[in-house]
């Protein structure tokens, strides 16, 4: 089995199926994140926010893996946006990883009621870590068309991905396409919509059709819209299930019947980008 990879705007190349260590505890992320190496991952995220970064570098070196065929991203802290603040994350990343460069480094949320509205500073910030070599790539993670246009028009730096909320209840098409316009890949977060497309009729009835899981559908419907996707799960052999999903294809159609399910603003999950201003406690 071979995860395709996608080819960033800067030439890189990120594997387009990963794992996400969101809301796994710190002290168990070493041992799921090594299970999930050790099932065929390739591709890892993590974020300040989620406090495991250190367990996923310990895993990465546990595994003998060698440091380039491990990608591994990470985001900025939602409480650390003045540049100042940044540049000291971004160390305390690094140190907590303990690699010397990561492979993609994104603004975790725009934050745009918070900071004077200037989130701009904050991504020339970002953006001198790819010129001092210390990251690969350098993007957004729940960006609007608005906000993103404000940040290239404003420093000419285009993102190499833009990380956002994406499932077949909130296909999110606007964010998609303002994306794409600009060259920038789409990562698909909560992908599966927390479980809650897995009993869908119309899933579960394609499922059928091709001998695979609810789950495996959905990913593969993302993959085959061009998203980088990374599914959370703990247990061994969902990872492997998650992985199992180059061995097929949906037909046009089946990908038009899940793509018809959105449900637009009602479908989103998660808090709206423009009004998303929550900063962790230390």
């Amino acid at each position: 089995m071979t995860v395709p990879n996608i080819t960033l705007n800067n030439g890189t190349t990120i594997p387009q199926l990963g794992f996400g260590v969101f809301q796994v505890p710190p002290a168990e992320t070493a041992a799921v994140t090594a299970q999930a190496l050790e099932a065929g991952y390739r591709h890892i995220d993590t974020a300040q926010m989620y406090r495991n970064e250190a367990g996923v570098g310990e895993a990465i070196r546990a595994s003998g893996l060698p440091r380039e065929e491990v990608y591994v991203t990470s985001k900025l802290n939602n409480g650390f946006h003045r540049p100042d603040d940044a540049r000291r994350a971004f160390d305390e990343s690094m140190e907590r990883l303990g690699l010397d460069r990561i492979d993609l480094f994104l603004i975790h949320w725009p934050l745009p009621t918070r900071y004077d509205g200037d989130y701009v500073s904050t991504w020339r910030t970002l953006a001198s870590f790819v010129e001092d070599g210390r990251a690969v790539s350098v993007g957004v993670s729940n960006f609007e068309p608005a906000h993103l246009e404000r940040i290239i028009g404003e420093t000419g730096v285009v993102p190499s991905v833009n990380q956002v909320e994406v499932h077949p209840y909130f296909a999110n098409e606007a964010v998609r396409a303002a994306s794409h316009e600009h060259g920038i890949a789409v990562e698909a977060w909560s992908p599966i919509a927390q479980g809650a497309v897995l009993d869908d009729d119309v899933i579960t009835r394609i499922a059928a059709a091709h001998g695979k899981t609810p789950s495996q559908v959905t990913l593969r419907w993302h993959v085959e819209r061009g998203d980088i996707v990374f599914p959370k799960t703990t247990h061994v052999e969902r990872m492997r299930e998650n992985l199992d999903i180059f061995d097929f294809s949906l037909t046009p159609d089946e990908v038009a019947a899940i793509s018809a399910l959105d449900r637009g603003e009602d479908g989103r999950r998660g808090p709206h980008p423009d009004t998303m201003d929550w900063i962790p406690e230390d």
